[in-house]
Formats: structure tokens, C-alpha cells, sequence
């Protein structure tokens, strides 16, 4: 203290010293494995999450690694904590039932998570279910559409929309039986909302009526709008994801129906049945072969700056890429998931465990603002 009178310091700037010094010491002693965590942390789709909890258990039996957290948000929660910055408090892996979006390759670039490498792991079918006890329902892309669409087209022949009247199926289609539109969904957030929007709703209902496919070119904004817009009057129910209480709610009621990964209907099929879409069931080999209409591909994305920084990352993408995991006879197949063929698994894995395959073009210059 003699010293520091010698300097003139006053009072506070002593205080002051003593605290600069205090946390110079506090860091010294602080090893770096410290501040670094040692599990990964994925969030993402509740579709891709019950592969990626097989293949995490695997992983923490047979590696020195702990075995991953894994949490259900939803495709477009969990791409929105991802892409929410880079550092140990945020996610490494985020699993998606639909491809990542422009706007959220741009939320990544804004909070500076730099690379992701896009991880296509293999493919889904989305099913609208009802109980083993009730009559299989064959619907069309098109019956689909007009039963759920908020504003379809109107009947008077009119290059217009009118709010969807329909109540009953036979509404709908005078083949159909005059059981009354009921129809549980996934919530907004969900990559099988998305997907179900994009397939069922716009590419099997509104892109086959020419005026309002000429509409995307005038107008997108109305376009989508119009062509992914579910209606809202309690004919379709937002009532979660891939959701043991929605089997028990069809159970119930075996009027009703949902929406939900194929998946989850193999594992539920002693309970629950998919509906014929456009003369094809859902089945393992309709969906593998592209005969199903409404099918996906099923995604996770790696965030670059984490590999090697986070231990097991790249062994961990290593596991679910193997062919003992997703390969043809892998053992996800066992729970549903429907293997990449042979020759696009051998073209982008290589490129997906060297981190080169990146989603689009992420440099400043050719992010649109």
C-alpha cells in the first residue's frame, strides 16, 4: 500500500486495482477444459428424435464420450436456438424434418455461427392417421387440400377464394363419408407442418389449379399464403407432434384424424392405420421409392465452428452416417427410418464427414438483407 501511496492513487482507484488483480489471479488458475463443455447438445425436430436418441445411446456405450442431450423443440425452434450464436450455452447439432430456410441461413450469418454443414440422413413419409377401429380413408392430395385449406377456390367457376365451407369429408368428395372434418396437426414450428404444407396442401392442391399456380408468379406473398394456410374455424386442431396423446385422442375418437411421421405410425400400428393418399399406402417401400406422395427428406445440420472445440462431434457424425446406423439394413431402419439409396448415400456422405458440404453461399455479400 506504501507503494501505491507513493503513486498518488486515491481511495476507489485502490478498490479498483484490487479487483483487476483479483480476477487476473482468479483466471490463471482456471484451467481452459474449464470453460469447454463435454457433451453435446442437440436440439431440433421431435421427427429426426428418436434416430438421434438411438444413435446417441449407441454412441455413449461404444465411444469415451458422454452420451449427447438430445432435446425435442421442433425443426424451426430448434434451427432458431442454433443458429442463435457460437459458444458452450448453444446447441452444436440441430435436427430438422424439413431443409433449413433463407431466412434462418441469415439469423446464422447475423449472430456469426459461420459454416453448417447440411447432414441428409434418409427419408419420411407424412401419414394422416385414424384408429384400427374406424374405415381406412383414401383420400387425394386434393381432397386433402379442400378439407384443410383456410380459403380454397371458389366453386362459381370465379378466379377467386372464399372461406372453406366445407364441415363434413363428403363435402369434400361426395365419395367420402359424412363424417365430420376433424383433423389433429402439428404447431407452426414443426418441420412436418412445413412439409405437410408444401406437399399436401400447395404441390397436390394448389399447383394443380392453373390460375392459382399462374398467382405465384403475380403475387407470392398472396400465393403462399393462400397455398399454406390451414384453416382455423376447429376443423383442424393443433395438438402436437408425433405425440403418444394423439394416438390416444384417435383411440377415442375414431372420427377424427392426424398428421404425423410414418415413423411414428410403424410404432403405433397396433393402435392406428394411415390413410390411402392418391391410390398409395404409406408403407416402408412406397415411400423409398417415391410412389407416396407426401414424403421428405430428414435432415440434421452441424455447426462448424464447434467441431473440435466440443469432444465427439465428428464421432458422433460418423455413427449416425454408418451403414450399420442409417445404412441400408442400419439399425434405424428398425425404427422407421427410410434409407438414402446406396449411390447418394456414397456422394454426400464423404463430403458431409469432411465438413464441406455447407449450406448455400453464407458470406456477407451474398446474403440478401
Amino acid at each position: 500500500m506504501r507503494y501505491l501511496s507513493a503513486l498518488n492513487i486515491n481511495l476507489m482507484e485502490k478498490k479498483m486495482l484490487k479487483k483487476i488483480l483479483g480476477l487476473v489471479l482468479t483466471i490463471s488458475i482456471v484451467t481452459p477444459s474449464a470453460f469447454a463443455r463435454d457433451q453435446i447438445n442437440i436440439v431440433g425436430s421431435s421427427t429426426v428424435y428418436p434416430f438421434a436418441i438411438v444413435v446417441a445411446e449407441k454412441f455413449g456405450k461404444t465411444t469415451d464420450y458422454k452420451t449427447p442431450k438430445i432435446e425435442a423443440t421442433g425443426s424451426g425452434g430448434g434451427l432458431k436456438l442454433f443458429c442463435s450464436g457460437v459458444g458452450t450455452k448453444h446447441p452444436d447439432f440441430t435436427n430438422a424434418s424439413r431443409a433449413i430456410k433463407e431466412s434462418e441461413i441469415k439469423l446464422c450469418r447475423k449472430n456469426n455461427v459461420g459454416d453448417i454443414t447440411e447432414v441428409k440422413v434418409g427419408y419420411d413419409g407424412i401419414v394422416i392417421a385414424n384408429s384400427n377401429t374406424a374405415e381406412k380413408f383414401s383420400l387425394s392430395t386434393m381432397d386433402i387440400y379442400l378439407a384443410l385449406a383456410k380459403d380454397i377456390p371458389n366453386p362459381d367457376g370465379s378466379e377467386t377464394f372464399i372461406k372453406n365451407p366445407n364441415k363434413t369429408w363428403k363435402d369434400v368428395n361426395a365419395e367420402l363419408p359424412a363424417i365430420k372434418i376433424e383433423v389433429l396437426g402439428p404447431p407452426p414450428t414443426s418441420g412436418t407442418r412445413d412439409a405437410f404444407s408444401e406437399l399436401a396442401l400447395e404441390k397436390g392442391g394448389c399447383k394443380k389449379i392453373k390460375w392459382i399456380k399462374a398467382l405465384k408468379k403475380k403475387n407470392k406473398t398472396e400465393y403462399k399464403s393462400k397455398c399454406h394456410t390451414t384453416r382455423e374455424d376447429g376443423h383442424f386442431i393443433e395438438a402436437g407432434e408425433n405425440d403418444n396423446l394423439m394416438v390416444q385422442k384417435l383411440v377415442s375418437n375414431p372420427k377424427s384424424l392426424a398428421i404425423f411421421g410414418f415413423s411414428f405410425l410403424d410404432q403405433n400400428s397396433d393402435k392406428v392405420q394411415g390413410s390411402i393418399i392418391n391410390g398409395i399406402e404409406p408403407s416402408f417401400d412406397n415411400i423409398a421409392d417415391g410412389k407416396y406422395a407426401i414424403s421428405r427428406p430428414l435432415f440434421f445440420y452441424i455447426k462448424n465452428a464447434h467441431v473440435g472445440v466440443i469432444p465427439g462431434m465428428q464421432e458422433y457424425v460418423e455413427e449416425f452416417l454408418s451403414d450399420s446406423a442409417s445404412g441400408d439394413d442400419g439399425y434405424l431402419g428398425e425404427k422407421g427410418l427410410i434409407s438414402m439409396p446406396a449411390v447418394e448415400r456414397a456422394e454426400l456422405n464423404p463430403k458431409v464427414l469432411n465438413l464441406t458440404l455447407i449450406v448455400g453461399d453464407q458470406s456477407p455479400s451474398k446474403i440478401k438483407k
